[in-house]
């Protein structure tokens, strides 16, 4: 709700409705989900998810990070396995959530996943854009906002890809996180995902064709506005 560049966030409007109902309501329909729930430290939040019967616990509002916030909802509510789904990424889908999960299926030693999305040249100087690079086997190297990897030689094609913000958990792996430091290059890149890298936790990245926007500002408010404008309504609760 405090938000610098779009105060007030989770309660404002895309298509009439507030954009926590929006991400609430398209995270709701991935069926591998036991149970979803809003986190937050807003009491105008909490009262809006208790009007709409929406699942709401409120947390510290010392947090640092979602994945922080998380941590306090660990102690609340028991799990193997924690995903967590920014407030700010009205665009999520069943499809995102199902990918991300996809790993603890396939390699029960995962303790972290995430996704990733193709982007071009022009899209992977953008700063805003957090740019990931992988191994062969689809696990994290780096996460940066410079454009990753350079091409020293400027002579071949190269796929860039964007991180999308979406995180799966094992409570242990939530658990270290918590109790861990703030790590240098987190704290030089600002972004908190290094700090699993850095403490040798690896970070499973899936590749997916759906792109989302982050709404950071009034024209990601606008995008995503035109994009939900042309999908049927979501169904009334």
């Amino acid at each position: 709700m405090e938000s610098t560049r779009l105060p007030g966030k989770p309660l404002r409007a895309i298509c009439g409705r507030p954009m926590i109902a929006w991400v609430y309501e398209n995270a709701r329909r991935a069926a591998c989900l036991d149970h979803l729930l809003v986190a937050t430290d807003s009491a105008e939040v909490e009262a809006f998810c208790g009007r709409q019967g929406i699942p709401v616990m409120m947390t510290s509002r010392e947090h640092q990070s979602g994945t922080d916030r998380l941590s306090e909802v660990m102690t609340k509510e028991p799990a193997e396995i924690y995903v967590n789904i920014q407030g700010d990424e009205p665009m999520i889908s069943a499809l995102h959530v199902e990918r991300l999960l996809l790993p603890f299926d396939q390699l029960p030693a995962t303790q972290v996943s995430t996704l990733k999305v193709r982007i071009d040249a022009e899209a992977a100087l953008d700063r805003n854009v957090v740019k990931v690079v992988t191994d062969l086997s689809g696990r994290a190297l780096y996460f940066s906002r410079a454009r990753i990897p350079f091409d020293q030689d400027a002579t071949r094609p190269v796929q860039y890809f964007k991180h999308q913000g979406f995180y799966a958990f094992r409570a242990e792996a939530l658990k270290k996180f918590h109790n861990l430091p703030a790590s240098p290059l987190e704290k030089l890149e600002k972004l908190e995902q290094l700090r699993f890298l850095e403490n040798g936790i690896q970070i499973a990245v899936v590749e997916t064709p759906r792109d989302t926007i982050g709404v950071d500002t009034e024209e990601d408010l606008r995008r995503v506005e035109e994009y939900f404008q042309h999908l049927e309504p979501p169904p009334e609760r």
